[in-house]
């Protein structure tokens, strides 16, 4: 099954936009490999806009030959021989979201050149697209076929930004994850012609995904976007904003618990000791990837404080207490919020910390938006 987990790798937008280029697509597997992120779970690298240098007469893409000299089959080799996966970036409309040639009406032909080079990942954006429901079917359903046909395994990523619920026809249109809001940004609250992390009492990556959990599982995913985790800097930043290491832990953790698309944004290559220490969460990871594929949600809410769980296989919990305070709270999650008995064990998989047992709640003192994530196992 194509995405039975939800998939994890690197896509280039976020840091690099309109510059990237073959040498920092190698530059990058070459980080995964050395930098333990192959080792953590990561494998997709996935080349965004600004690859394409234009359409021939034989109607092909072919990419922009300053920036990709030896062109995308000695690319995706390169990647593939580092036991990672290529991704390719493209647009249904009649142009890319960056102004390149995009695929409508070329479905069959680009489908087939990206099999040829060696995709194993497309996203497939919505810029310049009739902005119907019925033509976003449409038009996904029709790359997916195209997709099928060519033979070869490619994840389909649907970028549709959440605009006419992809969640209800997604999986449908052949999609294996599709975007369920706008593009994030590198803040923990809304700056101007990005969306935060999290904003004010309400939020764009994590709150709206709430009651779409029915929508998801092995094979088909909410989409919330990519990591905004260690970005500080890159192209989709505004000045003045950027997360705080606190926030970026939060972030990372919601992710996990969301069964989210893993889907590194930042400078790879010159990653810091705590964004690494961050993205290798091997048991945050593990949250992630559990084989059952169910997506958490919220229980409650007491002021700022929340209670999130999911469900995991072998009749384990995934717990997350957060505050969304500007201040320091102490959190609670009642094992009746959580519809939960019994006793369990607490692993704090944030601090990978043993907390004992207990059979009625689990507690924390939260940093302003700080947030605490438990792995409850039956005693």
């Amino acid at each position: 099954m194509r995405a039975a987990t939800p998939p994890m790798g690197w896509n280039s937008w976020n840091m690099f936009g309109a510059t990237v280029n073959a040498e920092v697509i190698k530059q990058t597997a070459d980080a995964f490999v050395a930098g333990g992120l192959k080792d953590a779970g990561y494998r997709y690298i996935v080349v965004d806009d600004f690859w394409q240098g234009g359409r021939g007469e034989d109607g092909k893409l072919f990419p922009d030959p300053q920036r990709f000299p030896e062109g995308m089959k000695a690319l995706a080799d390169y990647i593939h021989a580092r036991g990672l996966l290529f991704g390719l970036y493209s647009d249904a409309g009649p142009q890319t979201c960056g102004g390149r040639p995009a695929s409508q009406d070329f479905e069959e032909t680009d489908a087939r050149t990206f099999a040829e080079w060696g995709a194993d990942y497309l996203k497939y954006d919505w810029c310049y697209a009739e902005d119907t429901r019925a033509n976003a079917e449409h038009r996904y359903g029709k790359m997916s076929a195209a997709l099928r046909a060519t033979g070869r395994e490619i994840v389909f990523s649907i970028c549709e930004w959440g605009q006419h619920s992809p969640w209800l026809w997604g999986a449908k249109a052949g999609g294996n994850l599709w975007r369920t809001t706008g593009d994030i940004g590198d803040s923990w609250r809304d700056v101007p012609v990005s969306w935060g992390v999290l904003y004010g009492i309400e939020s764009i990556g994590f709150e709206q995904q709430r009651g779409l959990e029915a929508h998801a599982g092995p094979g088909g995913w909410n989409d919330p976007d990519m990591l905004a985790v260690g970005l500080n800097g890159g192209s989709q930043t505004i000045a003045g904003a950027g997360c705080t290491p606190i926030e970026y832990r939060t972030h990372f953790a919601l992710w996990c618990l969301l069964a989210a698309p893993l889907m590194i944004g930042c400078d790879v290559r010159r990653l810091d000791s705590g964004t690494r220490e961050i993205l290798t969460n091997l048991e945050l990871i593990a949250l992630d990837q559990d084989p059952l594929g169910r997506q958490g949600y919220r229980v409650s809410r007491n002021g700022f404080c929340e209670l999130w769980k999911k469900p995991l296989a072998g009749g384990e919990w995934g717990v997350a207490l957060l505050n969304r305070d500007n201040k320091r709270q102490t959190a609670r999650g009642h094992w009746s919020d959580l519809e939960i008995t019994s006793r369990y064990r607490i692993r704090d998989v944030g601090l990978l910390q043993d907390r004992g047992e207990s059979s009625s709640e689990v507690t924390a003192d939260l940093d302003p938006h700080g947030c605490a994530v438990y792995r409850l196992t039956p005693a």
